[in-house]
């Protein structure tokens, strides 16, 4: 039943679709532009008229120059109420909460950087896997982002939310930084930009090494490496733009409580010191808009090769007692895509009016993608506790994955104080999977119908009302989708992931900037997700999902007093909870129920910088909620000074007050050597302590 309206809903707004446009060509005839582009570009503290939600916003150059980074990934805590920690070392990508989720490496949180979606599918390490360590921060320009599956333009993985970054097209001056810090850190940044022809060539090559605080160095090193060349500007022009990753570092994994407790090792220790992790990426994207009287068309298409190799292991000798429980996650991977879209503006009966219609694909290739058993990083065959031999290899599949995406959506203008945006999108999925067991190779396709509604009130009094509905999804592993059997147990048969989840979310909320220099937004929301079953790339398996509920609120702030400082302020709390009743509990393990930020951004003659607070609160780690993670606050500072139009240095300390929380707790069993059975424990990665680094910029 749901299927049938939902396919009634897209014919029907179809045809109000061709009846609009046939309206709008006729009247655009006249030349007279109407609402602005889809796409957001006011500053954070301009959004009343342009947003239509409570829960997006933009952020703003000052902002993003001004806040201490300890990690690449680390700019998505722009996004408020996004945490973003680590459980392995800077190599590895990290892991993300958002409104009730532990998003793990990033399954319902969309990411794209200049165009290009990082959100990796049927990834060996986790579906959704957003690294973001080939940023270099110092030359991102813009940050737009969104909360909820209420627009018709963002589909797999952003039922939490979406962001999108990119980088500038011009720098002012080249720039040539130094860095070092505690913990052996060095970095060094070069970057410029040079006119060619009738544009602009943009060059950007970073270096970075890092030791951390653990017992075991993690020996990082890393090259990110960006080259643009572009015209126009960005809603009225072209860009190409070349980048290139590398990075290899030992892995410092969660660890077992007790080990520390008892002595065994350091709270910066580890308990298994050949854990490794290795990755590289290079990408060609485009990007190309053409903006005219009466229509925008927007199109970018990218190629993205990536290397993956990860060694680790996370419950050390429970499942062989000699050789130890290492695993290896390994895969090559080729991604295309496309996104095309073209905006029509116009009027309807004297009405603003703008239609959007839009077109995506993407296809991604990986061969292999590998689970082994390894000790030391060596492939090998195992004997378990029964005398059993064990294969080295747990699977190895070939993986096609493509889906084809439609896009419809129409703003309207009603009245002065209304306006609404309605659209759906419907998203085509391929699976096809070529595993080393018959048995879990196969083909599978899906399709999901998804409106989406916004209704805009006001502005009065400065002042927005918004109500926000919407269907989403995402999809889940391939792997998962085809398996009959257990790859460990070939044996033991096991159950289908479903190939497309369904969510429903809803939002309330207001924005308002009755205040002057102040714009205050309040969110109430939403999230249903169906039962689901999630495919987990450590074990190579699938583990059943109940459906679920999640709800919240969201009180942010913006503040610009003075033209030289912003002040940001950040609440949310969250309840995460399986729907039904089960003995095991309701908890969602991982999700956060408060999450609390404060910061002020200063930039004022020759001195700038920021401080910044960041609270998370007590999470359950089990269905029962017994096992709890401890709360979480840091405190990040900068500090920095221009000596002249050429020079200047800044500090960074991080962990300011020199807390010890831990980064991430899990709640599991393990079994450490010369233990003679296994116990359930915490399994914990320490927040790094108070570290400092100093930084020189030469402009020239």
């Amino acid at each position: 039943m749901n299927s049938l309206v939902s396919r009634l809903y897209l014919i029907i707004l179809l045809l109000v679709f061709f009846i609009l446009n046939l309206f709008s060509v006729h009247i655009q005839a006249g030349g007279i532009p109407t609402l602005d582009p889809v796409e957001i570009t006011a500053k954070s503290d301009n959004l009343i008229g342009t947003a239509t939600s409570s829960s997006e916003g933009t952020i703003t150059k000052m902002q993003l120059d001004t806040r201490p980074i300890l990690r690449p990934g680390e700019v998505l805590e722009f996004v408020p109420g996004l945490i973003v920690t680590q459980h392995s070392s800077n190599g590895k990508a990290n892991q993300f909460f958002l409104r009730g989720f532990n998003l793990d490496h990033g399954t319902d949180f969309l990411t794209t950087v200049g165009g290009m979606q990082i959100n990796q599918r049927s990834h060996v390490h986790g579906q959704g896997y957003t690294d973001l360590n080939f940023l270099i921060p110092e030359l991102l320009g813009s940050m737009h982002y969104k909360k909820g599956p209420y627009s018709a333009k963002e589909g797999d993985f952003s039922s939490a939310g979406a962001a999108y970054l990119d980088y500038v097209r011009v720098l002012p001056k080249t720039i040539a930084e130094y860095t070092a810090g505690r913990f052996n850190y060095h970095s060094i940044l070069l970057a410029g930009s040079t006119k060619i022809s009738n544009g602009d060539l943009l060059f950007g090559l970073k270096l970075k090494k890092y030791d951390g605080p653990w017992d075991v160095k993690q020996d990082f090193r890393n090259f990110s490496l960006i080259t643009r060349y572009s015209q126009g500007v960005p809603d009225n022009g072209f860009e190409v733009t070349a980048m290139a990753y590398k990075d290899n570092a030992n892995a410092t994994n969660q660890v077992a409580k007790r080990a520390i407790e008892g002595g065994i090792i350091g709270r910066f220790g580890s308990l298994s010191p050949s854990d490794s992790v290795s990755t590289s990426r290079y990408s060609l994207s485009s990007q190309w808009a053409r903006k005219k009287e009466s229509k925008l068309t927007r199109v970018n298409a990218y190629y993205i090769r990536s290397e993956f190799e990860l060694n680790s292991n996370f419950t050390n000798f429970l499942d062989f007692p000699t050789a130890g429980d290492q695993i290896q996650q390994k895969e090559d991977r080729n991604t295309w895509g496309l996104n095309s879209s073209r905006s029509w503006f116009g009027n309807f009966s004297k009405r603003e009016m703008e239609n959007t219609v839009g077109f995506q694909m993407r296809y991604d290739n990986v061969n292999p993608a590998s689970l082994s058993r390894t000790q030391g990083g060596v492939p090998m065959a195992k004997i378990d506790s029964n005398g059993k031999l064990h294969p080295s290899i747990v699977r190895r599949d070939i993986l096609n994955e493509y889906n084809i995406s439609f896009y419809a959506e129409n703003r309207m203008q009603w009245s002065p104080w209304f306006r609404s945006v309605i659209g759906v999108r419907n998203d085509f999925y391929h699976f096809n999977v070529d595993s080393n067991l018959e048995a879990n190779s196969g083909k599978k396709s899906d399709n999901m119908i998804s409106p989406k509604l916004a209704f805009v009130l006001g502005p009065w009094s400065k002042t927005e009302f918004y109500l926000n509905g919407g269907g989403g999804f995402h999809s889940n592993d391939a792997r998962g989708i085809t398996k009959r059997v257990d790859p460990n147990s070939p044996t033991v048969s096991t159950r289908r992931a479903t190939p497309l989840v369904r969510t429903w979310g809803y939002e309330v909320g207001f924005r308002t900037g009755i205040v002057p220099g102040l714009q205050t937004t309040v969110s109430i929301w939403q999230l249903h997700i169906d039962s689901e079953l999630i495919f987990v790339g450590d074990a190579g398996s699938t583990e059943a999902s109940r459906p679920s509920l999640r709800r919240g609120i969201e009180f942010t702030n913006y503040w610009r007093p003075v033209s030289w400082v912003v002040i940001d302020a950040d609440l949310s709390f969250s309840r995460a909870r399986f729907r039904g009743n089960d003995h095991l509990g309701n908890y969602i393990p991982g999700s956060m129920q408060r999450v609390a930020s404060v910061g002020v951004s200063v930039d004022r003659n020759n001195w700038f910088g920021g401080i910044r607070l960041r609270h998370f609160g007590p999470r359950p780690l089990i269905k029962d909620n017994s096992q709890v993670g401890s709360s979480s606050t840091l405190v990040n500072l900068r500090a920095g000074y221009r000596f002249a139009k050429y020079l200047q240095v800044s500090m960074d300390v991080f962990n300011l007050i020199g807390s010890k929380p831990n980064d991430i707790s899990y709640f599991y069993r393990s079994q450490l050597s010369g233990e003679a059975a296994s116990v359930a424990d915490k399994h914990i990665h320490p927040a790094e302590p108070r570290s400092i680094r100093f930084t020189v910029r030469a402009s020239f």
